[in-house]
């Protein structure tokens, strides 16, 4: 038998142990070998606990075979480093120890930051940042304010649309969302907040190249295709290099202040205990 054939029965015996196995699956099933390498092996019960639950018959058979073909790559490749590292390059205990103790740091900080902390991020504090850094958010490309719609071609009263798209009054506002509701395929009425004009032409059935004149000269866009109608009104708009509103990065300021603080907090912790261990005598310096 092929090698391939030889993985493809294992998979298919798996596979049947995978969806004939019950809850408490007998332990000597469970260990039963599926591969080999050298003196380590691959059971059954190992890849049965990895397949997750939720996947199909397909699904489960081609996960299965992936994590054997992943588990034998690796064994192959530890024993090479086995045969070729030098006693010295194969200790890696102080790595391990050192990676352990980070972990159950960091884990620790997290801790602390979910129970104990929780800092509230003030408008003035994210006004105060945009303000003194207002040079780092200018923008990488346009951005627009205004309405987009696509209609089906057999869309009715396009006339009506044509007039609504268009305007600035809010009760005609209320009758395009209505409409669009109705028989829109997609619609973003974005008057209140910014997009990036990518998002919005990359819907277009043709892309518009020079975006920064086209933004300049056409407040108003329609285009059709053979299926759709594509109506676009540009309200506000921002070219790329232009200083970002601020309601364009609030949200991105926000996340940098908050990290700040919390990497303040971590400090402070680290200062604290520093000075309740010397205060409790439990740092002994020789």
């Amino acid at each position: 038998m092929s090698q391939k054939n030889r993985i493809g029965s294992v998979i298919m015996s798996l596979t049947i142990f995978v969806f004939s196995a019950c809850n408490s699956v007998n332990n000597s099933v469970n260990d039963e070998p599926l591969v080999k390498i050298n003196e380590s092996f691959l059971t059954k019960g190992k890849v049965y606990q990895a397949v997750p639950n939720s996947l199909s018959k397909e699904d489960s058979a081609i996960f299965a075979q992936d994590y054997i073909n992943r588990w034998i790559r690796s064994e192959l490749l530890l024993s090479k480093a086995e045969l070729n590292l030098t006693p010295d390059e194969k200790d890696v205990e102080q790595m391990l120890e050192e990676y352990r103790r980070s972990l159950l740091i960091h884990q620790y900080q997290q801790k602390l930051l979910e129970q104990k902390y929780s800092p509230l991020i003030t408008g003035s504090e994210i006004k105060k940042y945009y303000t003194d850094m207002v040079d780092n958010f200018k923008l990488a490309e346009p951005i627009i304010k205004g309405v987009f719609v696509i209609v089906p071609q057999s869309a009715p009263n396009i006339n009506n649309l044509k007039d609504l798209y268009r305007s600035d009054e809010a009760e005609d506002i209320v009758k395009l969302e209505a409409y669009c509701f109705q028989n829109a395929k997609k619609y973003e009425v974005f008057l209140d907040h910014w997009l990036t004009f990518d998002e919005i032409n990359k819907h277009l059935p043709e892309g518009i190249n020079q975006t920064e004149r086209f933004i300049r000269n056409n407040k108003y866009h329609h285009t059709t295709d053979s299926v759709n109608q594509y109506f676009l009104s540009i309200k506000e708009y921002k070219l790329g290099a232009e200083v970002a509103p601020l309601e364009f990065v609030e949200s991105k300021i926000k996340a940098i202040l908050l990290n700040k603080k919390r990497l303040e907090f971590i400090k402070q912790l680290e200062v604290d205990l520093y000075d309740e261990a010397l205060k409790n005598k439990n740092i002994t310096f020789f």
